[in-house]
C-alpha cells in the first residue's frame, strides 16, 4: 500500500467505527496521532507499538486505578467486549514477541524470512489500528 491506500484506510476505519463522540486525554490523542504517521508512513512495527501504547493510555485513562497496572491488568479489568479484550490480548502477545526478544543475537529465523515478517507486520499494524480505534471508541455518546 503507499500512503494514500494507507490513510484511506485509517478514514475508512473511522468512518466504519465512530458514530459519535470520545473524550480523549491529551496523551492519548497525541498518541493516536503518532500511531496513524507511522502506519501511514509504512512503519508498522512502529505503529503496532504505538497503537498498543495508545490502548494503554486509554484503558488507564478510563478504567485504570492509580498506582501500577500493567497492560494485561488493564485489558482483564476493562469492561469492554470479550471480542474485543481477546484481540487486545492478541495484539499485547504479538507485541511482546517483538519488544521482549530473550536472544537478540538469535536472528537467522528473521534473516531467513524477512519479507514473511514484513508481510506479517503490515497486517498486524492494520489490526493493530483497528484494535486502537475500536478501544478507543469503545464507550461513545451521541
Amino acid at each position: 500500500m503507499n500512503e494514500e491506500e494507507r490513510w484511506s484506510r485509517i478514514v475508512s476505519l473511522d468512518e466504519e467505527l465512530f458514530k459519535g463522540g470520545v473524550i480523549l486525554s491529551e496523551w492519548c490523542s497525541f498518541i493516536v496521532r503518532e500511531s496513524d504517521l507511522a502506519f501511514v508512513h509504512g512503519a508498522n512495527l512502529a505503529s503496532i507499538l504505538t497503537a498498543v501504547s495508545g490502548i494503554e493510555t486509554y484503558l488507564r485513562s478510563e478504567y485504570g486505578e492509580k498506582g501500577r497496572s500493567g497492560l494485561f491488568e488493564l485489558i482483564d479489568g476493562a469492561p469492554i467486549a470479550d471480542a474485543l479484550r481477546s484481540d487486545l490480548h492478541k495484539l499485547r502477545k504479538y507485541r511482546n514477541k517483538w519488544v521482549h526478544v530473550n536472544d537478540p543475537w538469535d536472528d537467522q529465523r528473521l534473516l531467513d524470512t524477512l519479507d514473511e515478517s514484513e508481510k506479517e507486520l503490515e497486517e498486524m499494524a492494520l489490526f493493530a489500528a483497528r484494535a486502537l480505534r475500536r478501544t478507543i471508541y469503545e464507550n461513545q455518546w451521541v
